[in-house]
């Protein structure tokens, strides 16, 4: 396992939308124009994620967005087209607009040993996310909540690490853990054609880039992919 952390400090702005299939289509013939594809994004400009996503024993991940919380701590893990080559422990801290992510790459048996439950081999990796979450895991009994899928159409631009995303056909895998499984029962929290639209950036947002959205139809929205997933799953 590598000891490496990545961490982006919560000047970072993330804006989340709502957005139908065909208003996204033109958008992103706009946007294809003048920002680049994602560099790890295939032929088609897309990446499949798929996250699992853990809370505790009282389940204040779900709760306190539910709630409108400011300050809010979601641990997940997260992989990218089913592989287990870069998988990644990850914890989004969100304070309004703004955004704190901490990432750590770990190994395939530090994933399963986590899926599990398993704190073992944990702060022997001298690593700070992996010392939070054995905390939470020994102290709150954090543990695995809900998995979810979806597919990624990345736009960016170096100016303020601007990124603009597509998270399309959003699902949730209903009472399943299976990580790297290929036929997970999955089905979609969003059944109104609706597709989710984010926009990240550092400090601001270049002039050029908020043309190009303008007048683009999307609803403004508090989106957590977590808690559309979460209602179909028991919260006990």
């Amino acid at each position: 396992m590598r000891d490496d952390l990545h961490t982006e400090f919560p000047e970072r702005h993330e804006l989340k939308y709502f957005i139908n299939r065909g208003d996204m289509i033109a958008l992103g013939h706009r946007l294809s124009g003048a920002l680049s594809a994602d560099s790890h994004a295939d032929e088609n400009g897309e990446y499949f994620i798929r996250s699992l996503y853990f809370d505790d024993a009282y389940n204040p991940a779900y709760y306190d967005k539910m709630s409108g919380v400011m300050g809010r701590d979601k641990y997940r893990i997260r992989i990218y087209n089913l592989s287990d080559q870069a998988i990644f422990l990850e914890r989004k801290r969100k304070i309004g607009d703004l955004i704190q992510k901490s990432s750590v790459r770990i190994s395939r048996k530090i994933c399963d040993r986590l899926i599990e439950g398993n704190t073992r081999g944990l702060l022997k990796a001298e690593n700070p996310l992996l010392d939070d979450m054995f905390r939470e895991m020994t102290l709150k009994l954090l543990r695995p909540a809900v998995m979810v899928d979806y597919t990624r159409e990345t736009y960016v631009f170096p100016a303020e690490n601007v990124r603009i995303t597509f998270d399309k056909n959003l699902k949730t895998c209903l009472h399943s853990k299976d990580l790297f499984g290929k036929n997970v029962f999955s089905v979609s929290p969003l059944d109104d054609g609706r597709e989710i639209l984010e926009v990240k950036y550092d400090h601001y947002l270049p002039d050029f880039i908020s043309h190009l959205l303008s007048g683009t139809p999307a609803e403004r929205s508090a989106i957590s992919k977590y808690v559309l997933c979460r209602r179909f799953e028991p919260l006990t």
